[in-house]
């Protein structure tokens, strides 16, 4: 399956903004946003005319690069959410948010999305007692998400604890830090989700 393999600060530097792709160092002076403002490229400093088009193009892969998904998987997000009850734009929000690397990200036992992708990969983490092994599973409301026993003291597990705290953690999970565990307590509102999206945008661009 092709996915982007470059430097994930570049993807921070072309929407401008930090999409904390790298945990720590996004709010360290080595991020690449701080020194470099602008988009990477030859043509970065110049002046883009920002068309309604290009801003909800923007907005959509902004939340693509956030999530680490694929195009694909985005628009069947986007589709499963048009289906459902509510509002299209905050259930898709919600969907991502159930994934179990951002579950494991916002119970912050891990520093970034991309450190809780390769934990599960490499059979770590457990969904009620089983491995899973899938990055995109999807989370329930009672879903109990642990780091297996061999696994409790990785470089990523105990970096993510150094500095548990610094990262507020989300009132619909719970974070057992001694047996390094998380409890999906309910489903994520809108006001608990703090991606700097304009969901709105993305479900106008699919609705063209």
């Amino acid at each position: 399956m092709a996915r982007y393999t470059g430097p994930d600060c570049r993807l921070c530097r072309r929407e401008r903004q930090k999409l904390y792709l790298k945990g720590i160092k996004c709010d360290s002076p080595k991020c690449p946003v701080e020194k470099r403002p602008y988009p990477p490229g030859e043509n970065g400093r110049g002046r883009i005319k920002e068309s309604e088009y290009l801003l909800q193009l923007r907005e959509k892969q902004k939340a693509r690069r956030i999530y680490g998904v694929l195009e694909k998987q985005f628009r069947g997000y986007y589709e499963e959410a048009n289906r459902g009850e509510g509002l299209t734009g905050e259930r898709l929000l919600q969907l991502l948010e159930l994934r179990l690397d951002n579950v494991l990200y916002r119970g912050s036992l891990v520093r970034s999305r991309d450190e809780a992708r390769q934990v599960i990969r490499h059979r770590h983490v457990t969904v009620n007692g089983q491995v899973v092994t899938i990055p995109s599973y999807r989370a329930k409301v009672g879903d109990e998400v642990q780091i297996v026993a061999k696994a409790k003291d990785i470089q990523p597990v105990m970096g993510a604890l150094e500095i548990f705290g610094r990262r507020i953690v989300p009132d619909w999970v719970a974070t057992d830090t001694e047996v390094r565990k998380i409890n999906v307590q309910a489903l994520p509102a809108r006001t608990q989700i703090d991606v700097p999206v304009q969901e709105q945008m993305i479900v106008e661009l699919y609705s063209k």
